[in-house]
């Protein structure tokens, strides 16, 4: 087991998906409570350096954004994961695939004019460190089909793909493959808390028609819960804490030429004078 240990919140807004992410901590997870009352679980996650910090937030972006603030100002992780399900917004996103966010839109911003909708979109990126362990991830387990796709945020659970709202998301958002109620706020809140990267990671449960309810009686949220979870877990062994990033680059040496001088790991208390030595080459 690493000998240090360094922190990544995990955020849910329904009581599956908190299951599921809570079936891979390992043994000893512990219950912390903030003044104002907000509860996380923390746990080792086998296997890497991090100490998992899991909250059930409740539904909504503007709940998401609020308490996710709170946690990481409380916890100050290096990473922030909106783990859960969402309804496909296109064909070829099947039921239990998992759409990975490279972007996450927030839908319901604009202007009203007599000419009509104008969209004032919110976007903001997924942490190019953690797609690019999600892209790595990915390759992998054979039973997940993973996308890695916009994701829509608005305050409405969409059951009807022939109502207006269906058709402005598709009209505004087309390269949105799925759509829930909680993304743009937990990554807006960490885009105002510093240097956090973030990432949305949803299982599909439904199509984001009229057979959501059907579809969610029949168990999709938990099947769909359980593959977001699995593919967050392969997305953290697969990204590695900062100081151990920084620990194999500077094991790796020094690969400069020409003029660089390579500083890392020095401490220096003055300026710095060099001299060119020509070498054989």
């Amino acid at each position: 087991m690493p000998q240090t240990s360094h922190t990544v919140v995990v955020v849910t807004a329904l009581a599956v998906e908190y299951d599921a992410v809570r079936a891979h901590l390992g043994a000893g997870a512990e219950e912390l409570v903030h003044e104002d009352g907000t509860r996380v679980e923390c746990g080792r996650l086998p296997g890497t350096e991090w100490t998992l910090a899991l909250a059930e937030l409740g539904e909504g972006a503007v709940n998401a954004s609020a308490l996710t603030a709170q946690i990481l100002g409380w916890l100050r992780p290096e990473a922030v994961l909106l783990v859960g399900v969402a309804g496909a917004l296109k064909a070829d996103v099947a039921l239990g695939d998992v759409v990975v966010g490279t972007k996450v839109y927030a839908v319901q911003g604009g202007k009203l004019t007599p000419e009509g909708f104008r969209a004032r979109p919110e976007v903001w990126h997924g942490s190019n460190r953690l797609v690019q362990a999600a892209r790595s991830a990915l390759r992998g387990p054979a039973d997940v089909r993973g996308h890695l796709k916009p994701i829509a945020c608005g305050d409405v659970v969409l059951t009807d793909d022939r109502s207006a709202f269906a058709e402005f998301i598709g009209r505004h958002y087309d390269d949105a493959n799925a759509i829930e109620t909680e993304g743009a706020g937990a990554v807006h809140a960490a885009h105002v808390s510093g240097q956090v990267d973030a990432l949305v990671i949803r299982g599909i449960s439904d199509r984001a028609d009229a057979h959501k309810s059907a579809a969610d009686a029949g168990g999709s949220q938990r099947r769909a819960a359980a593959q977001a979870a699995a593919v967050a877990v392969a997305v953290l062994r697969k990204h590695r804490p900062r100081e151990a990033s920084a620990r194999a680059g500077a094991a790796e040496g020094a690969r400069y030429g020409g003029d660089h001088l390579d500083f890392r790991g020095g401490v220096f208390h003055g300026p710095v004078v060099g001299k060119r030595v020509d070498r054989e080459r």
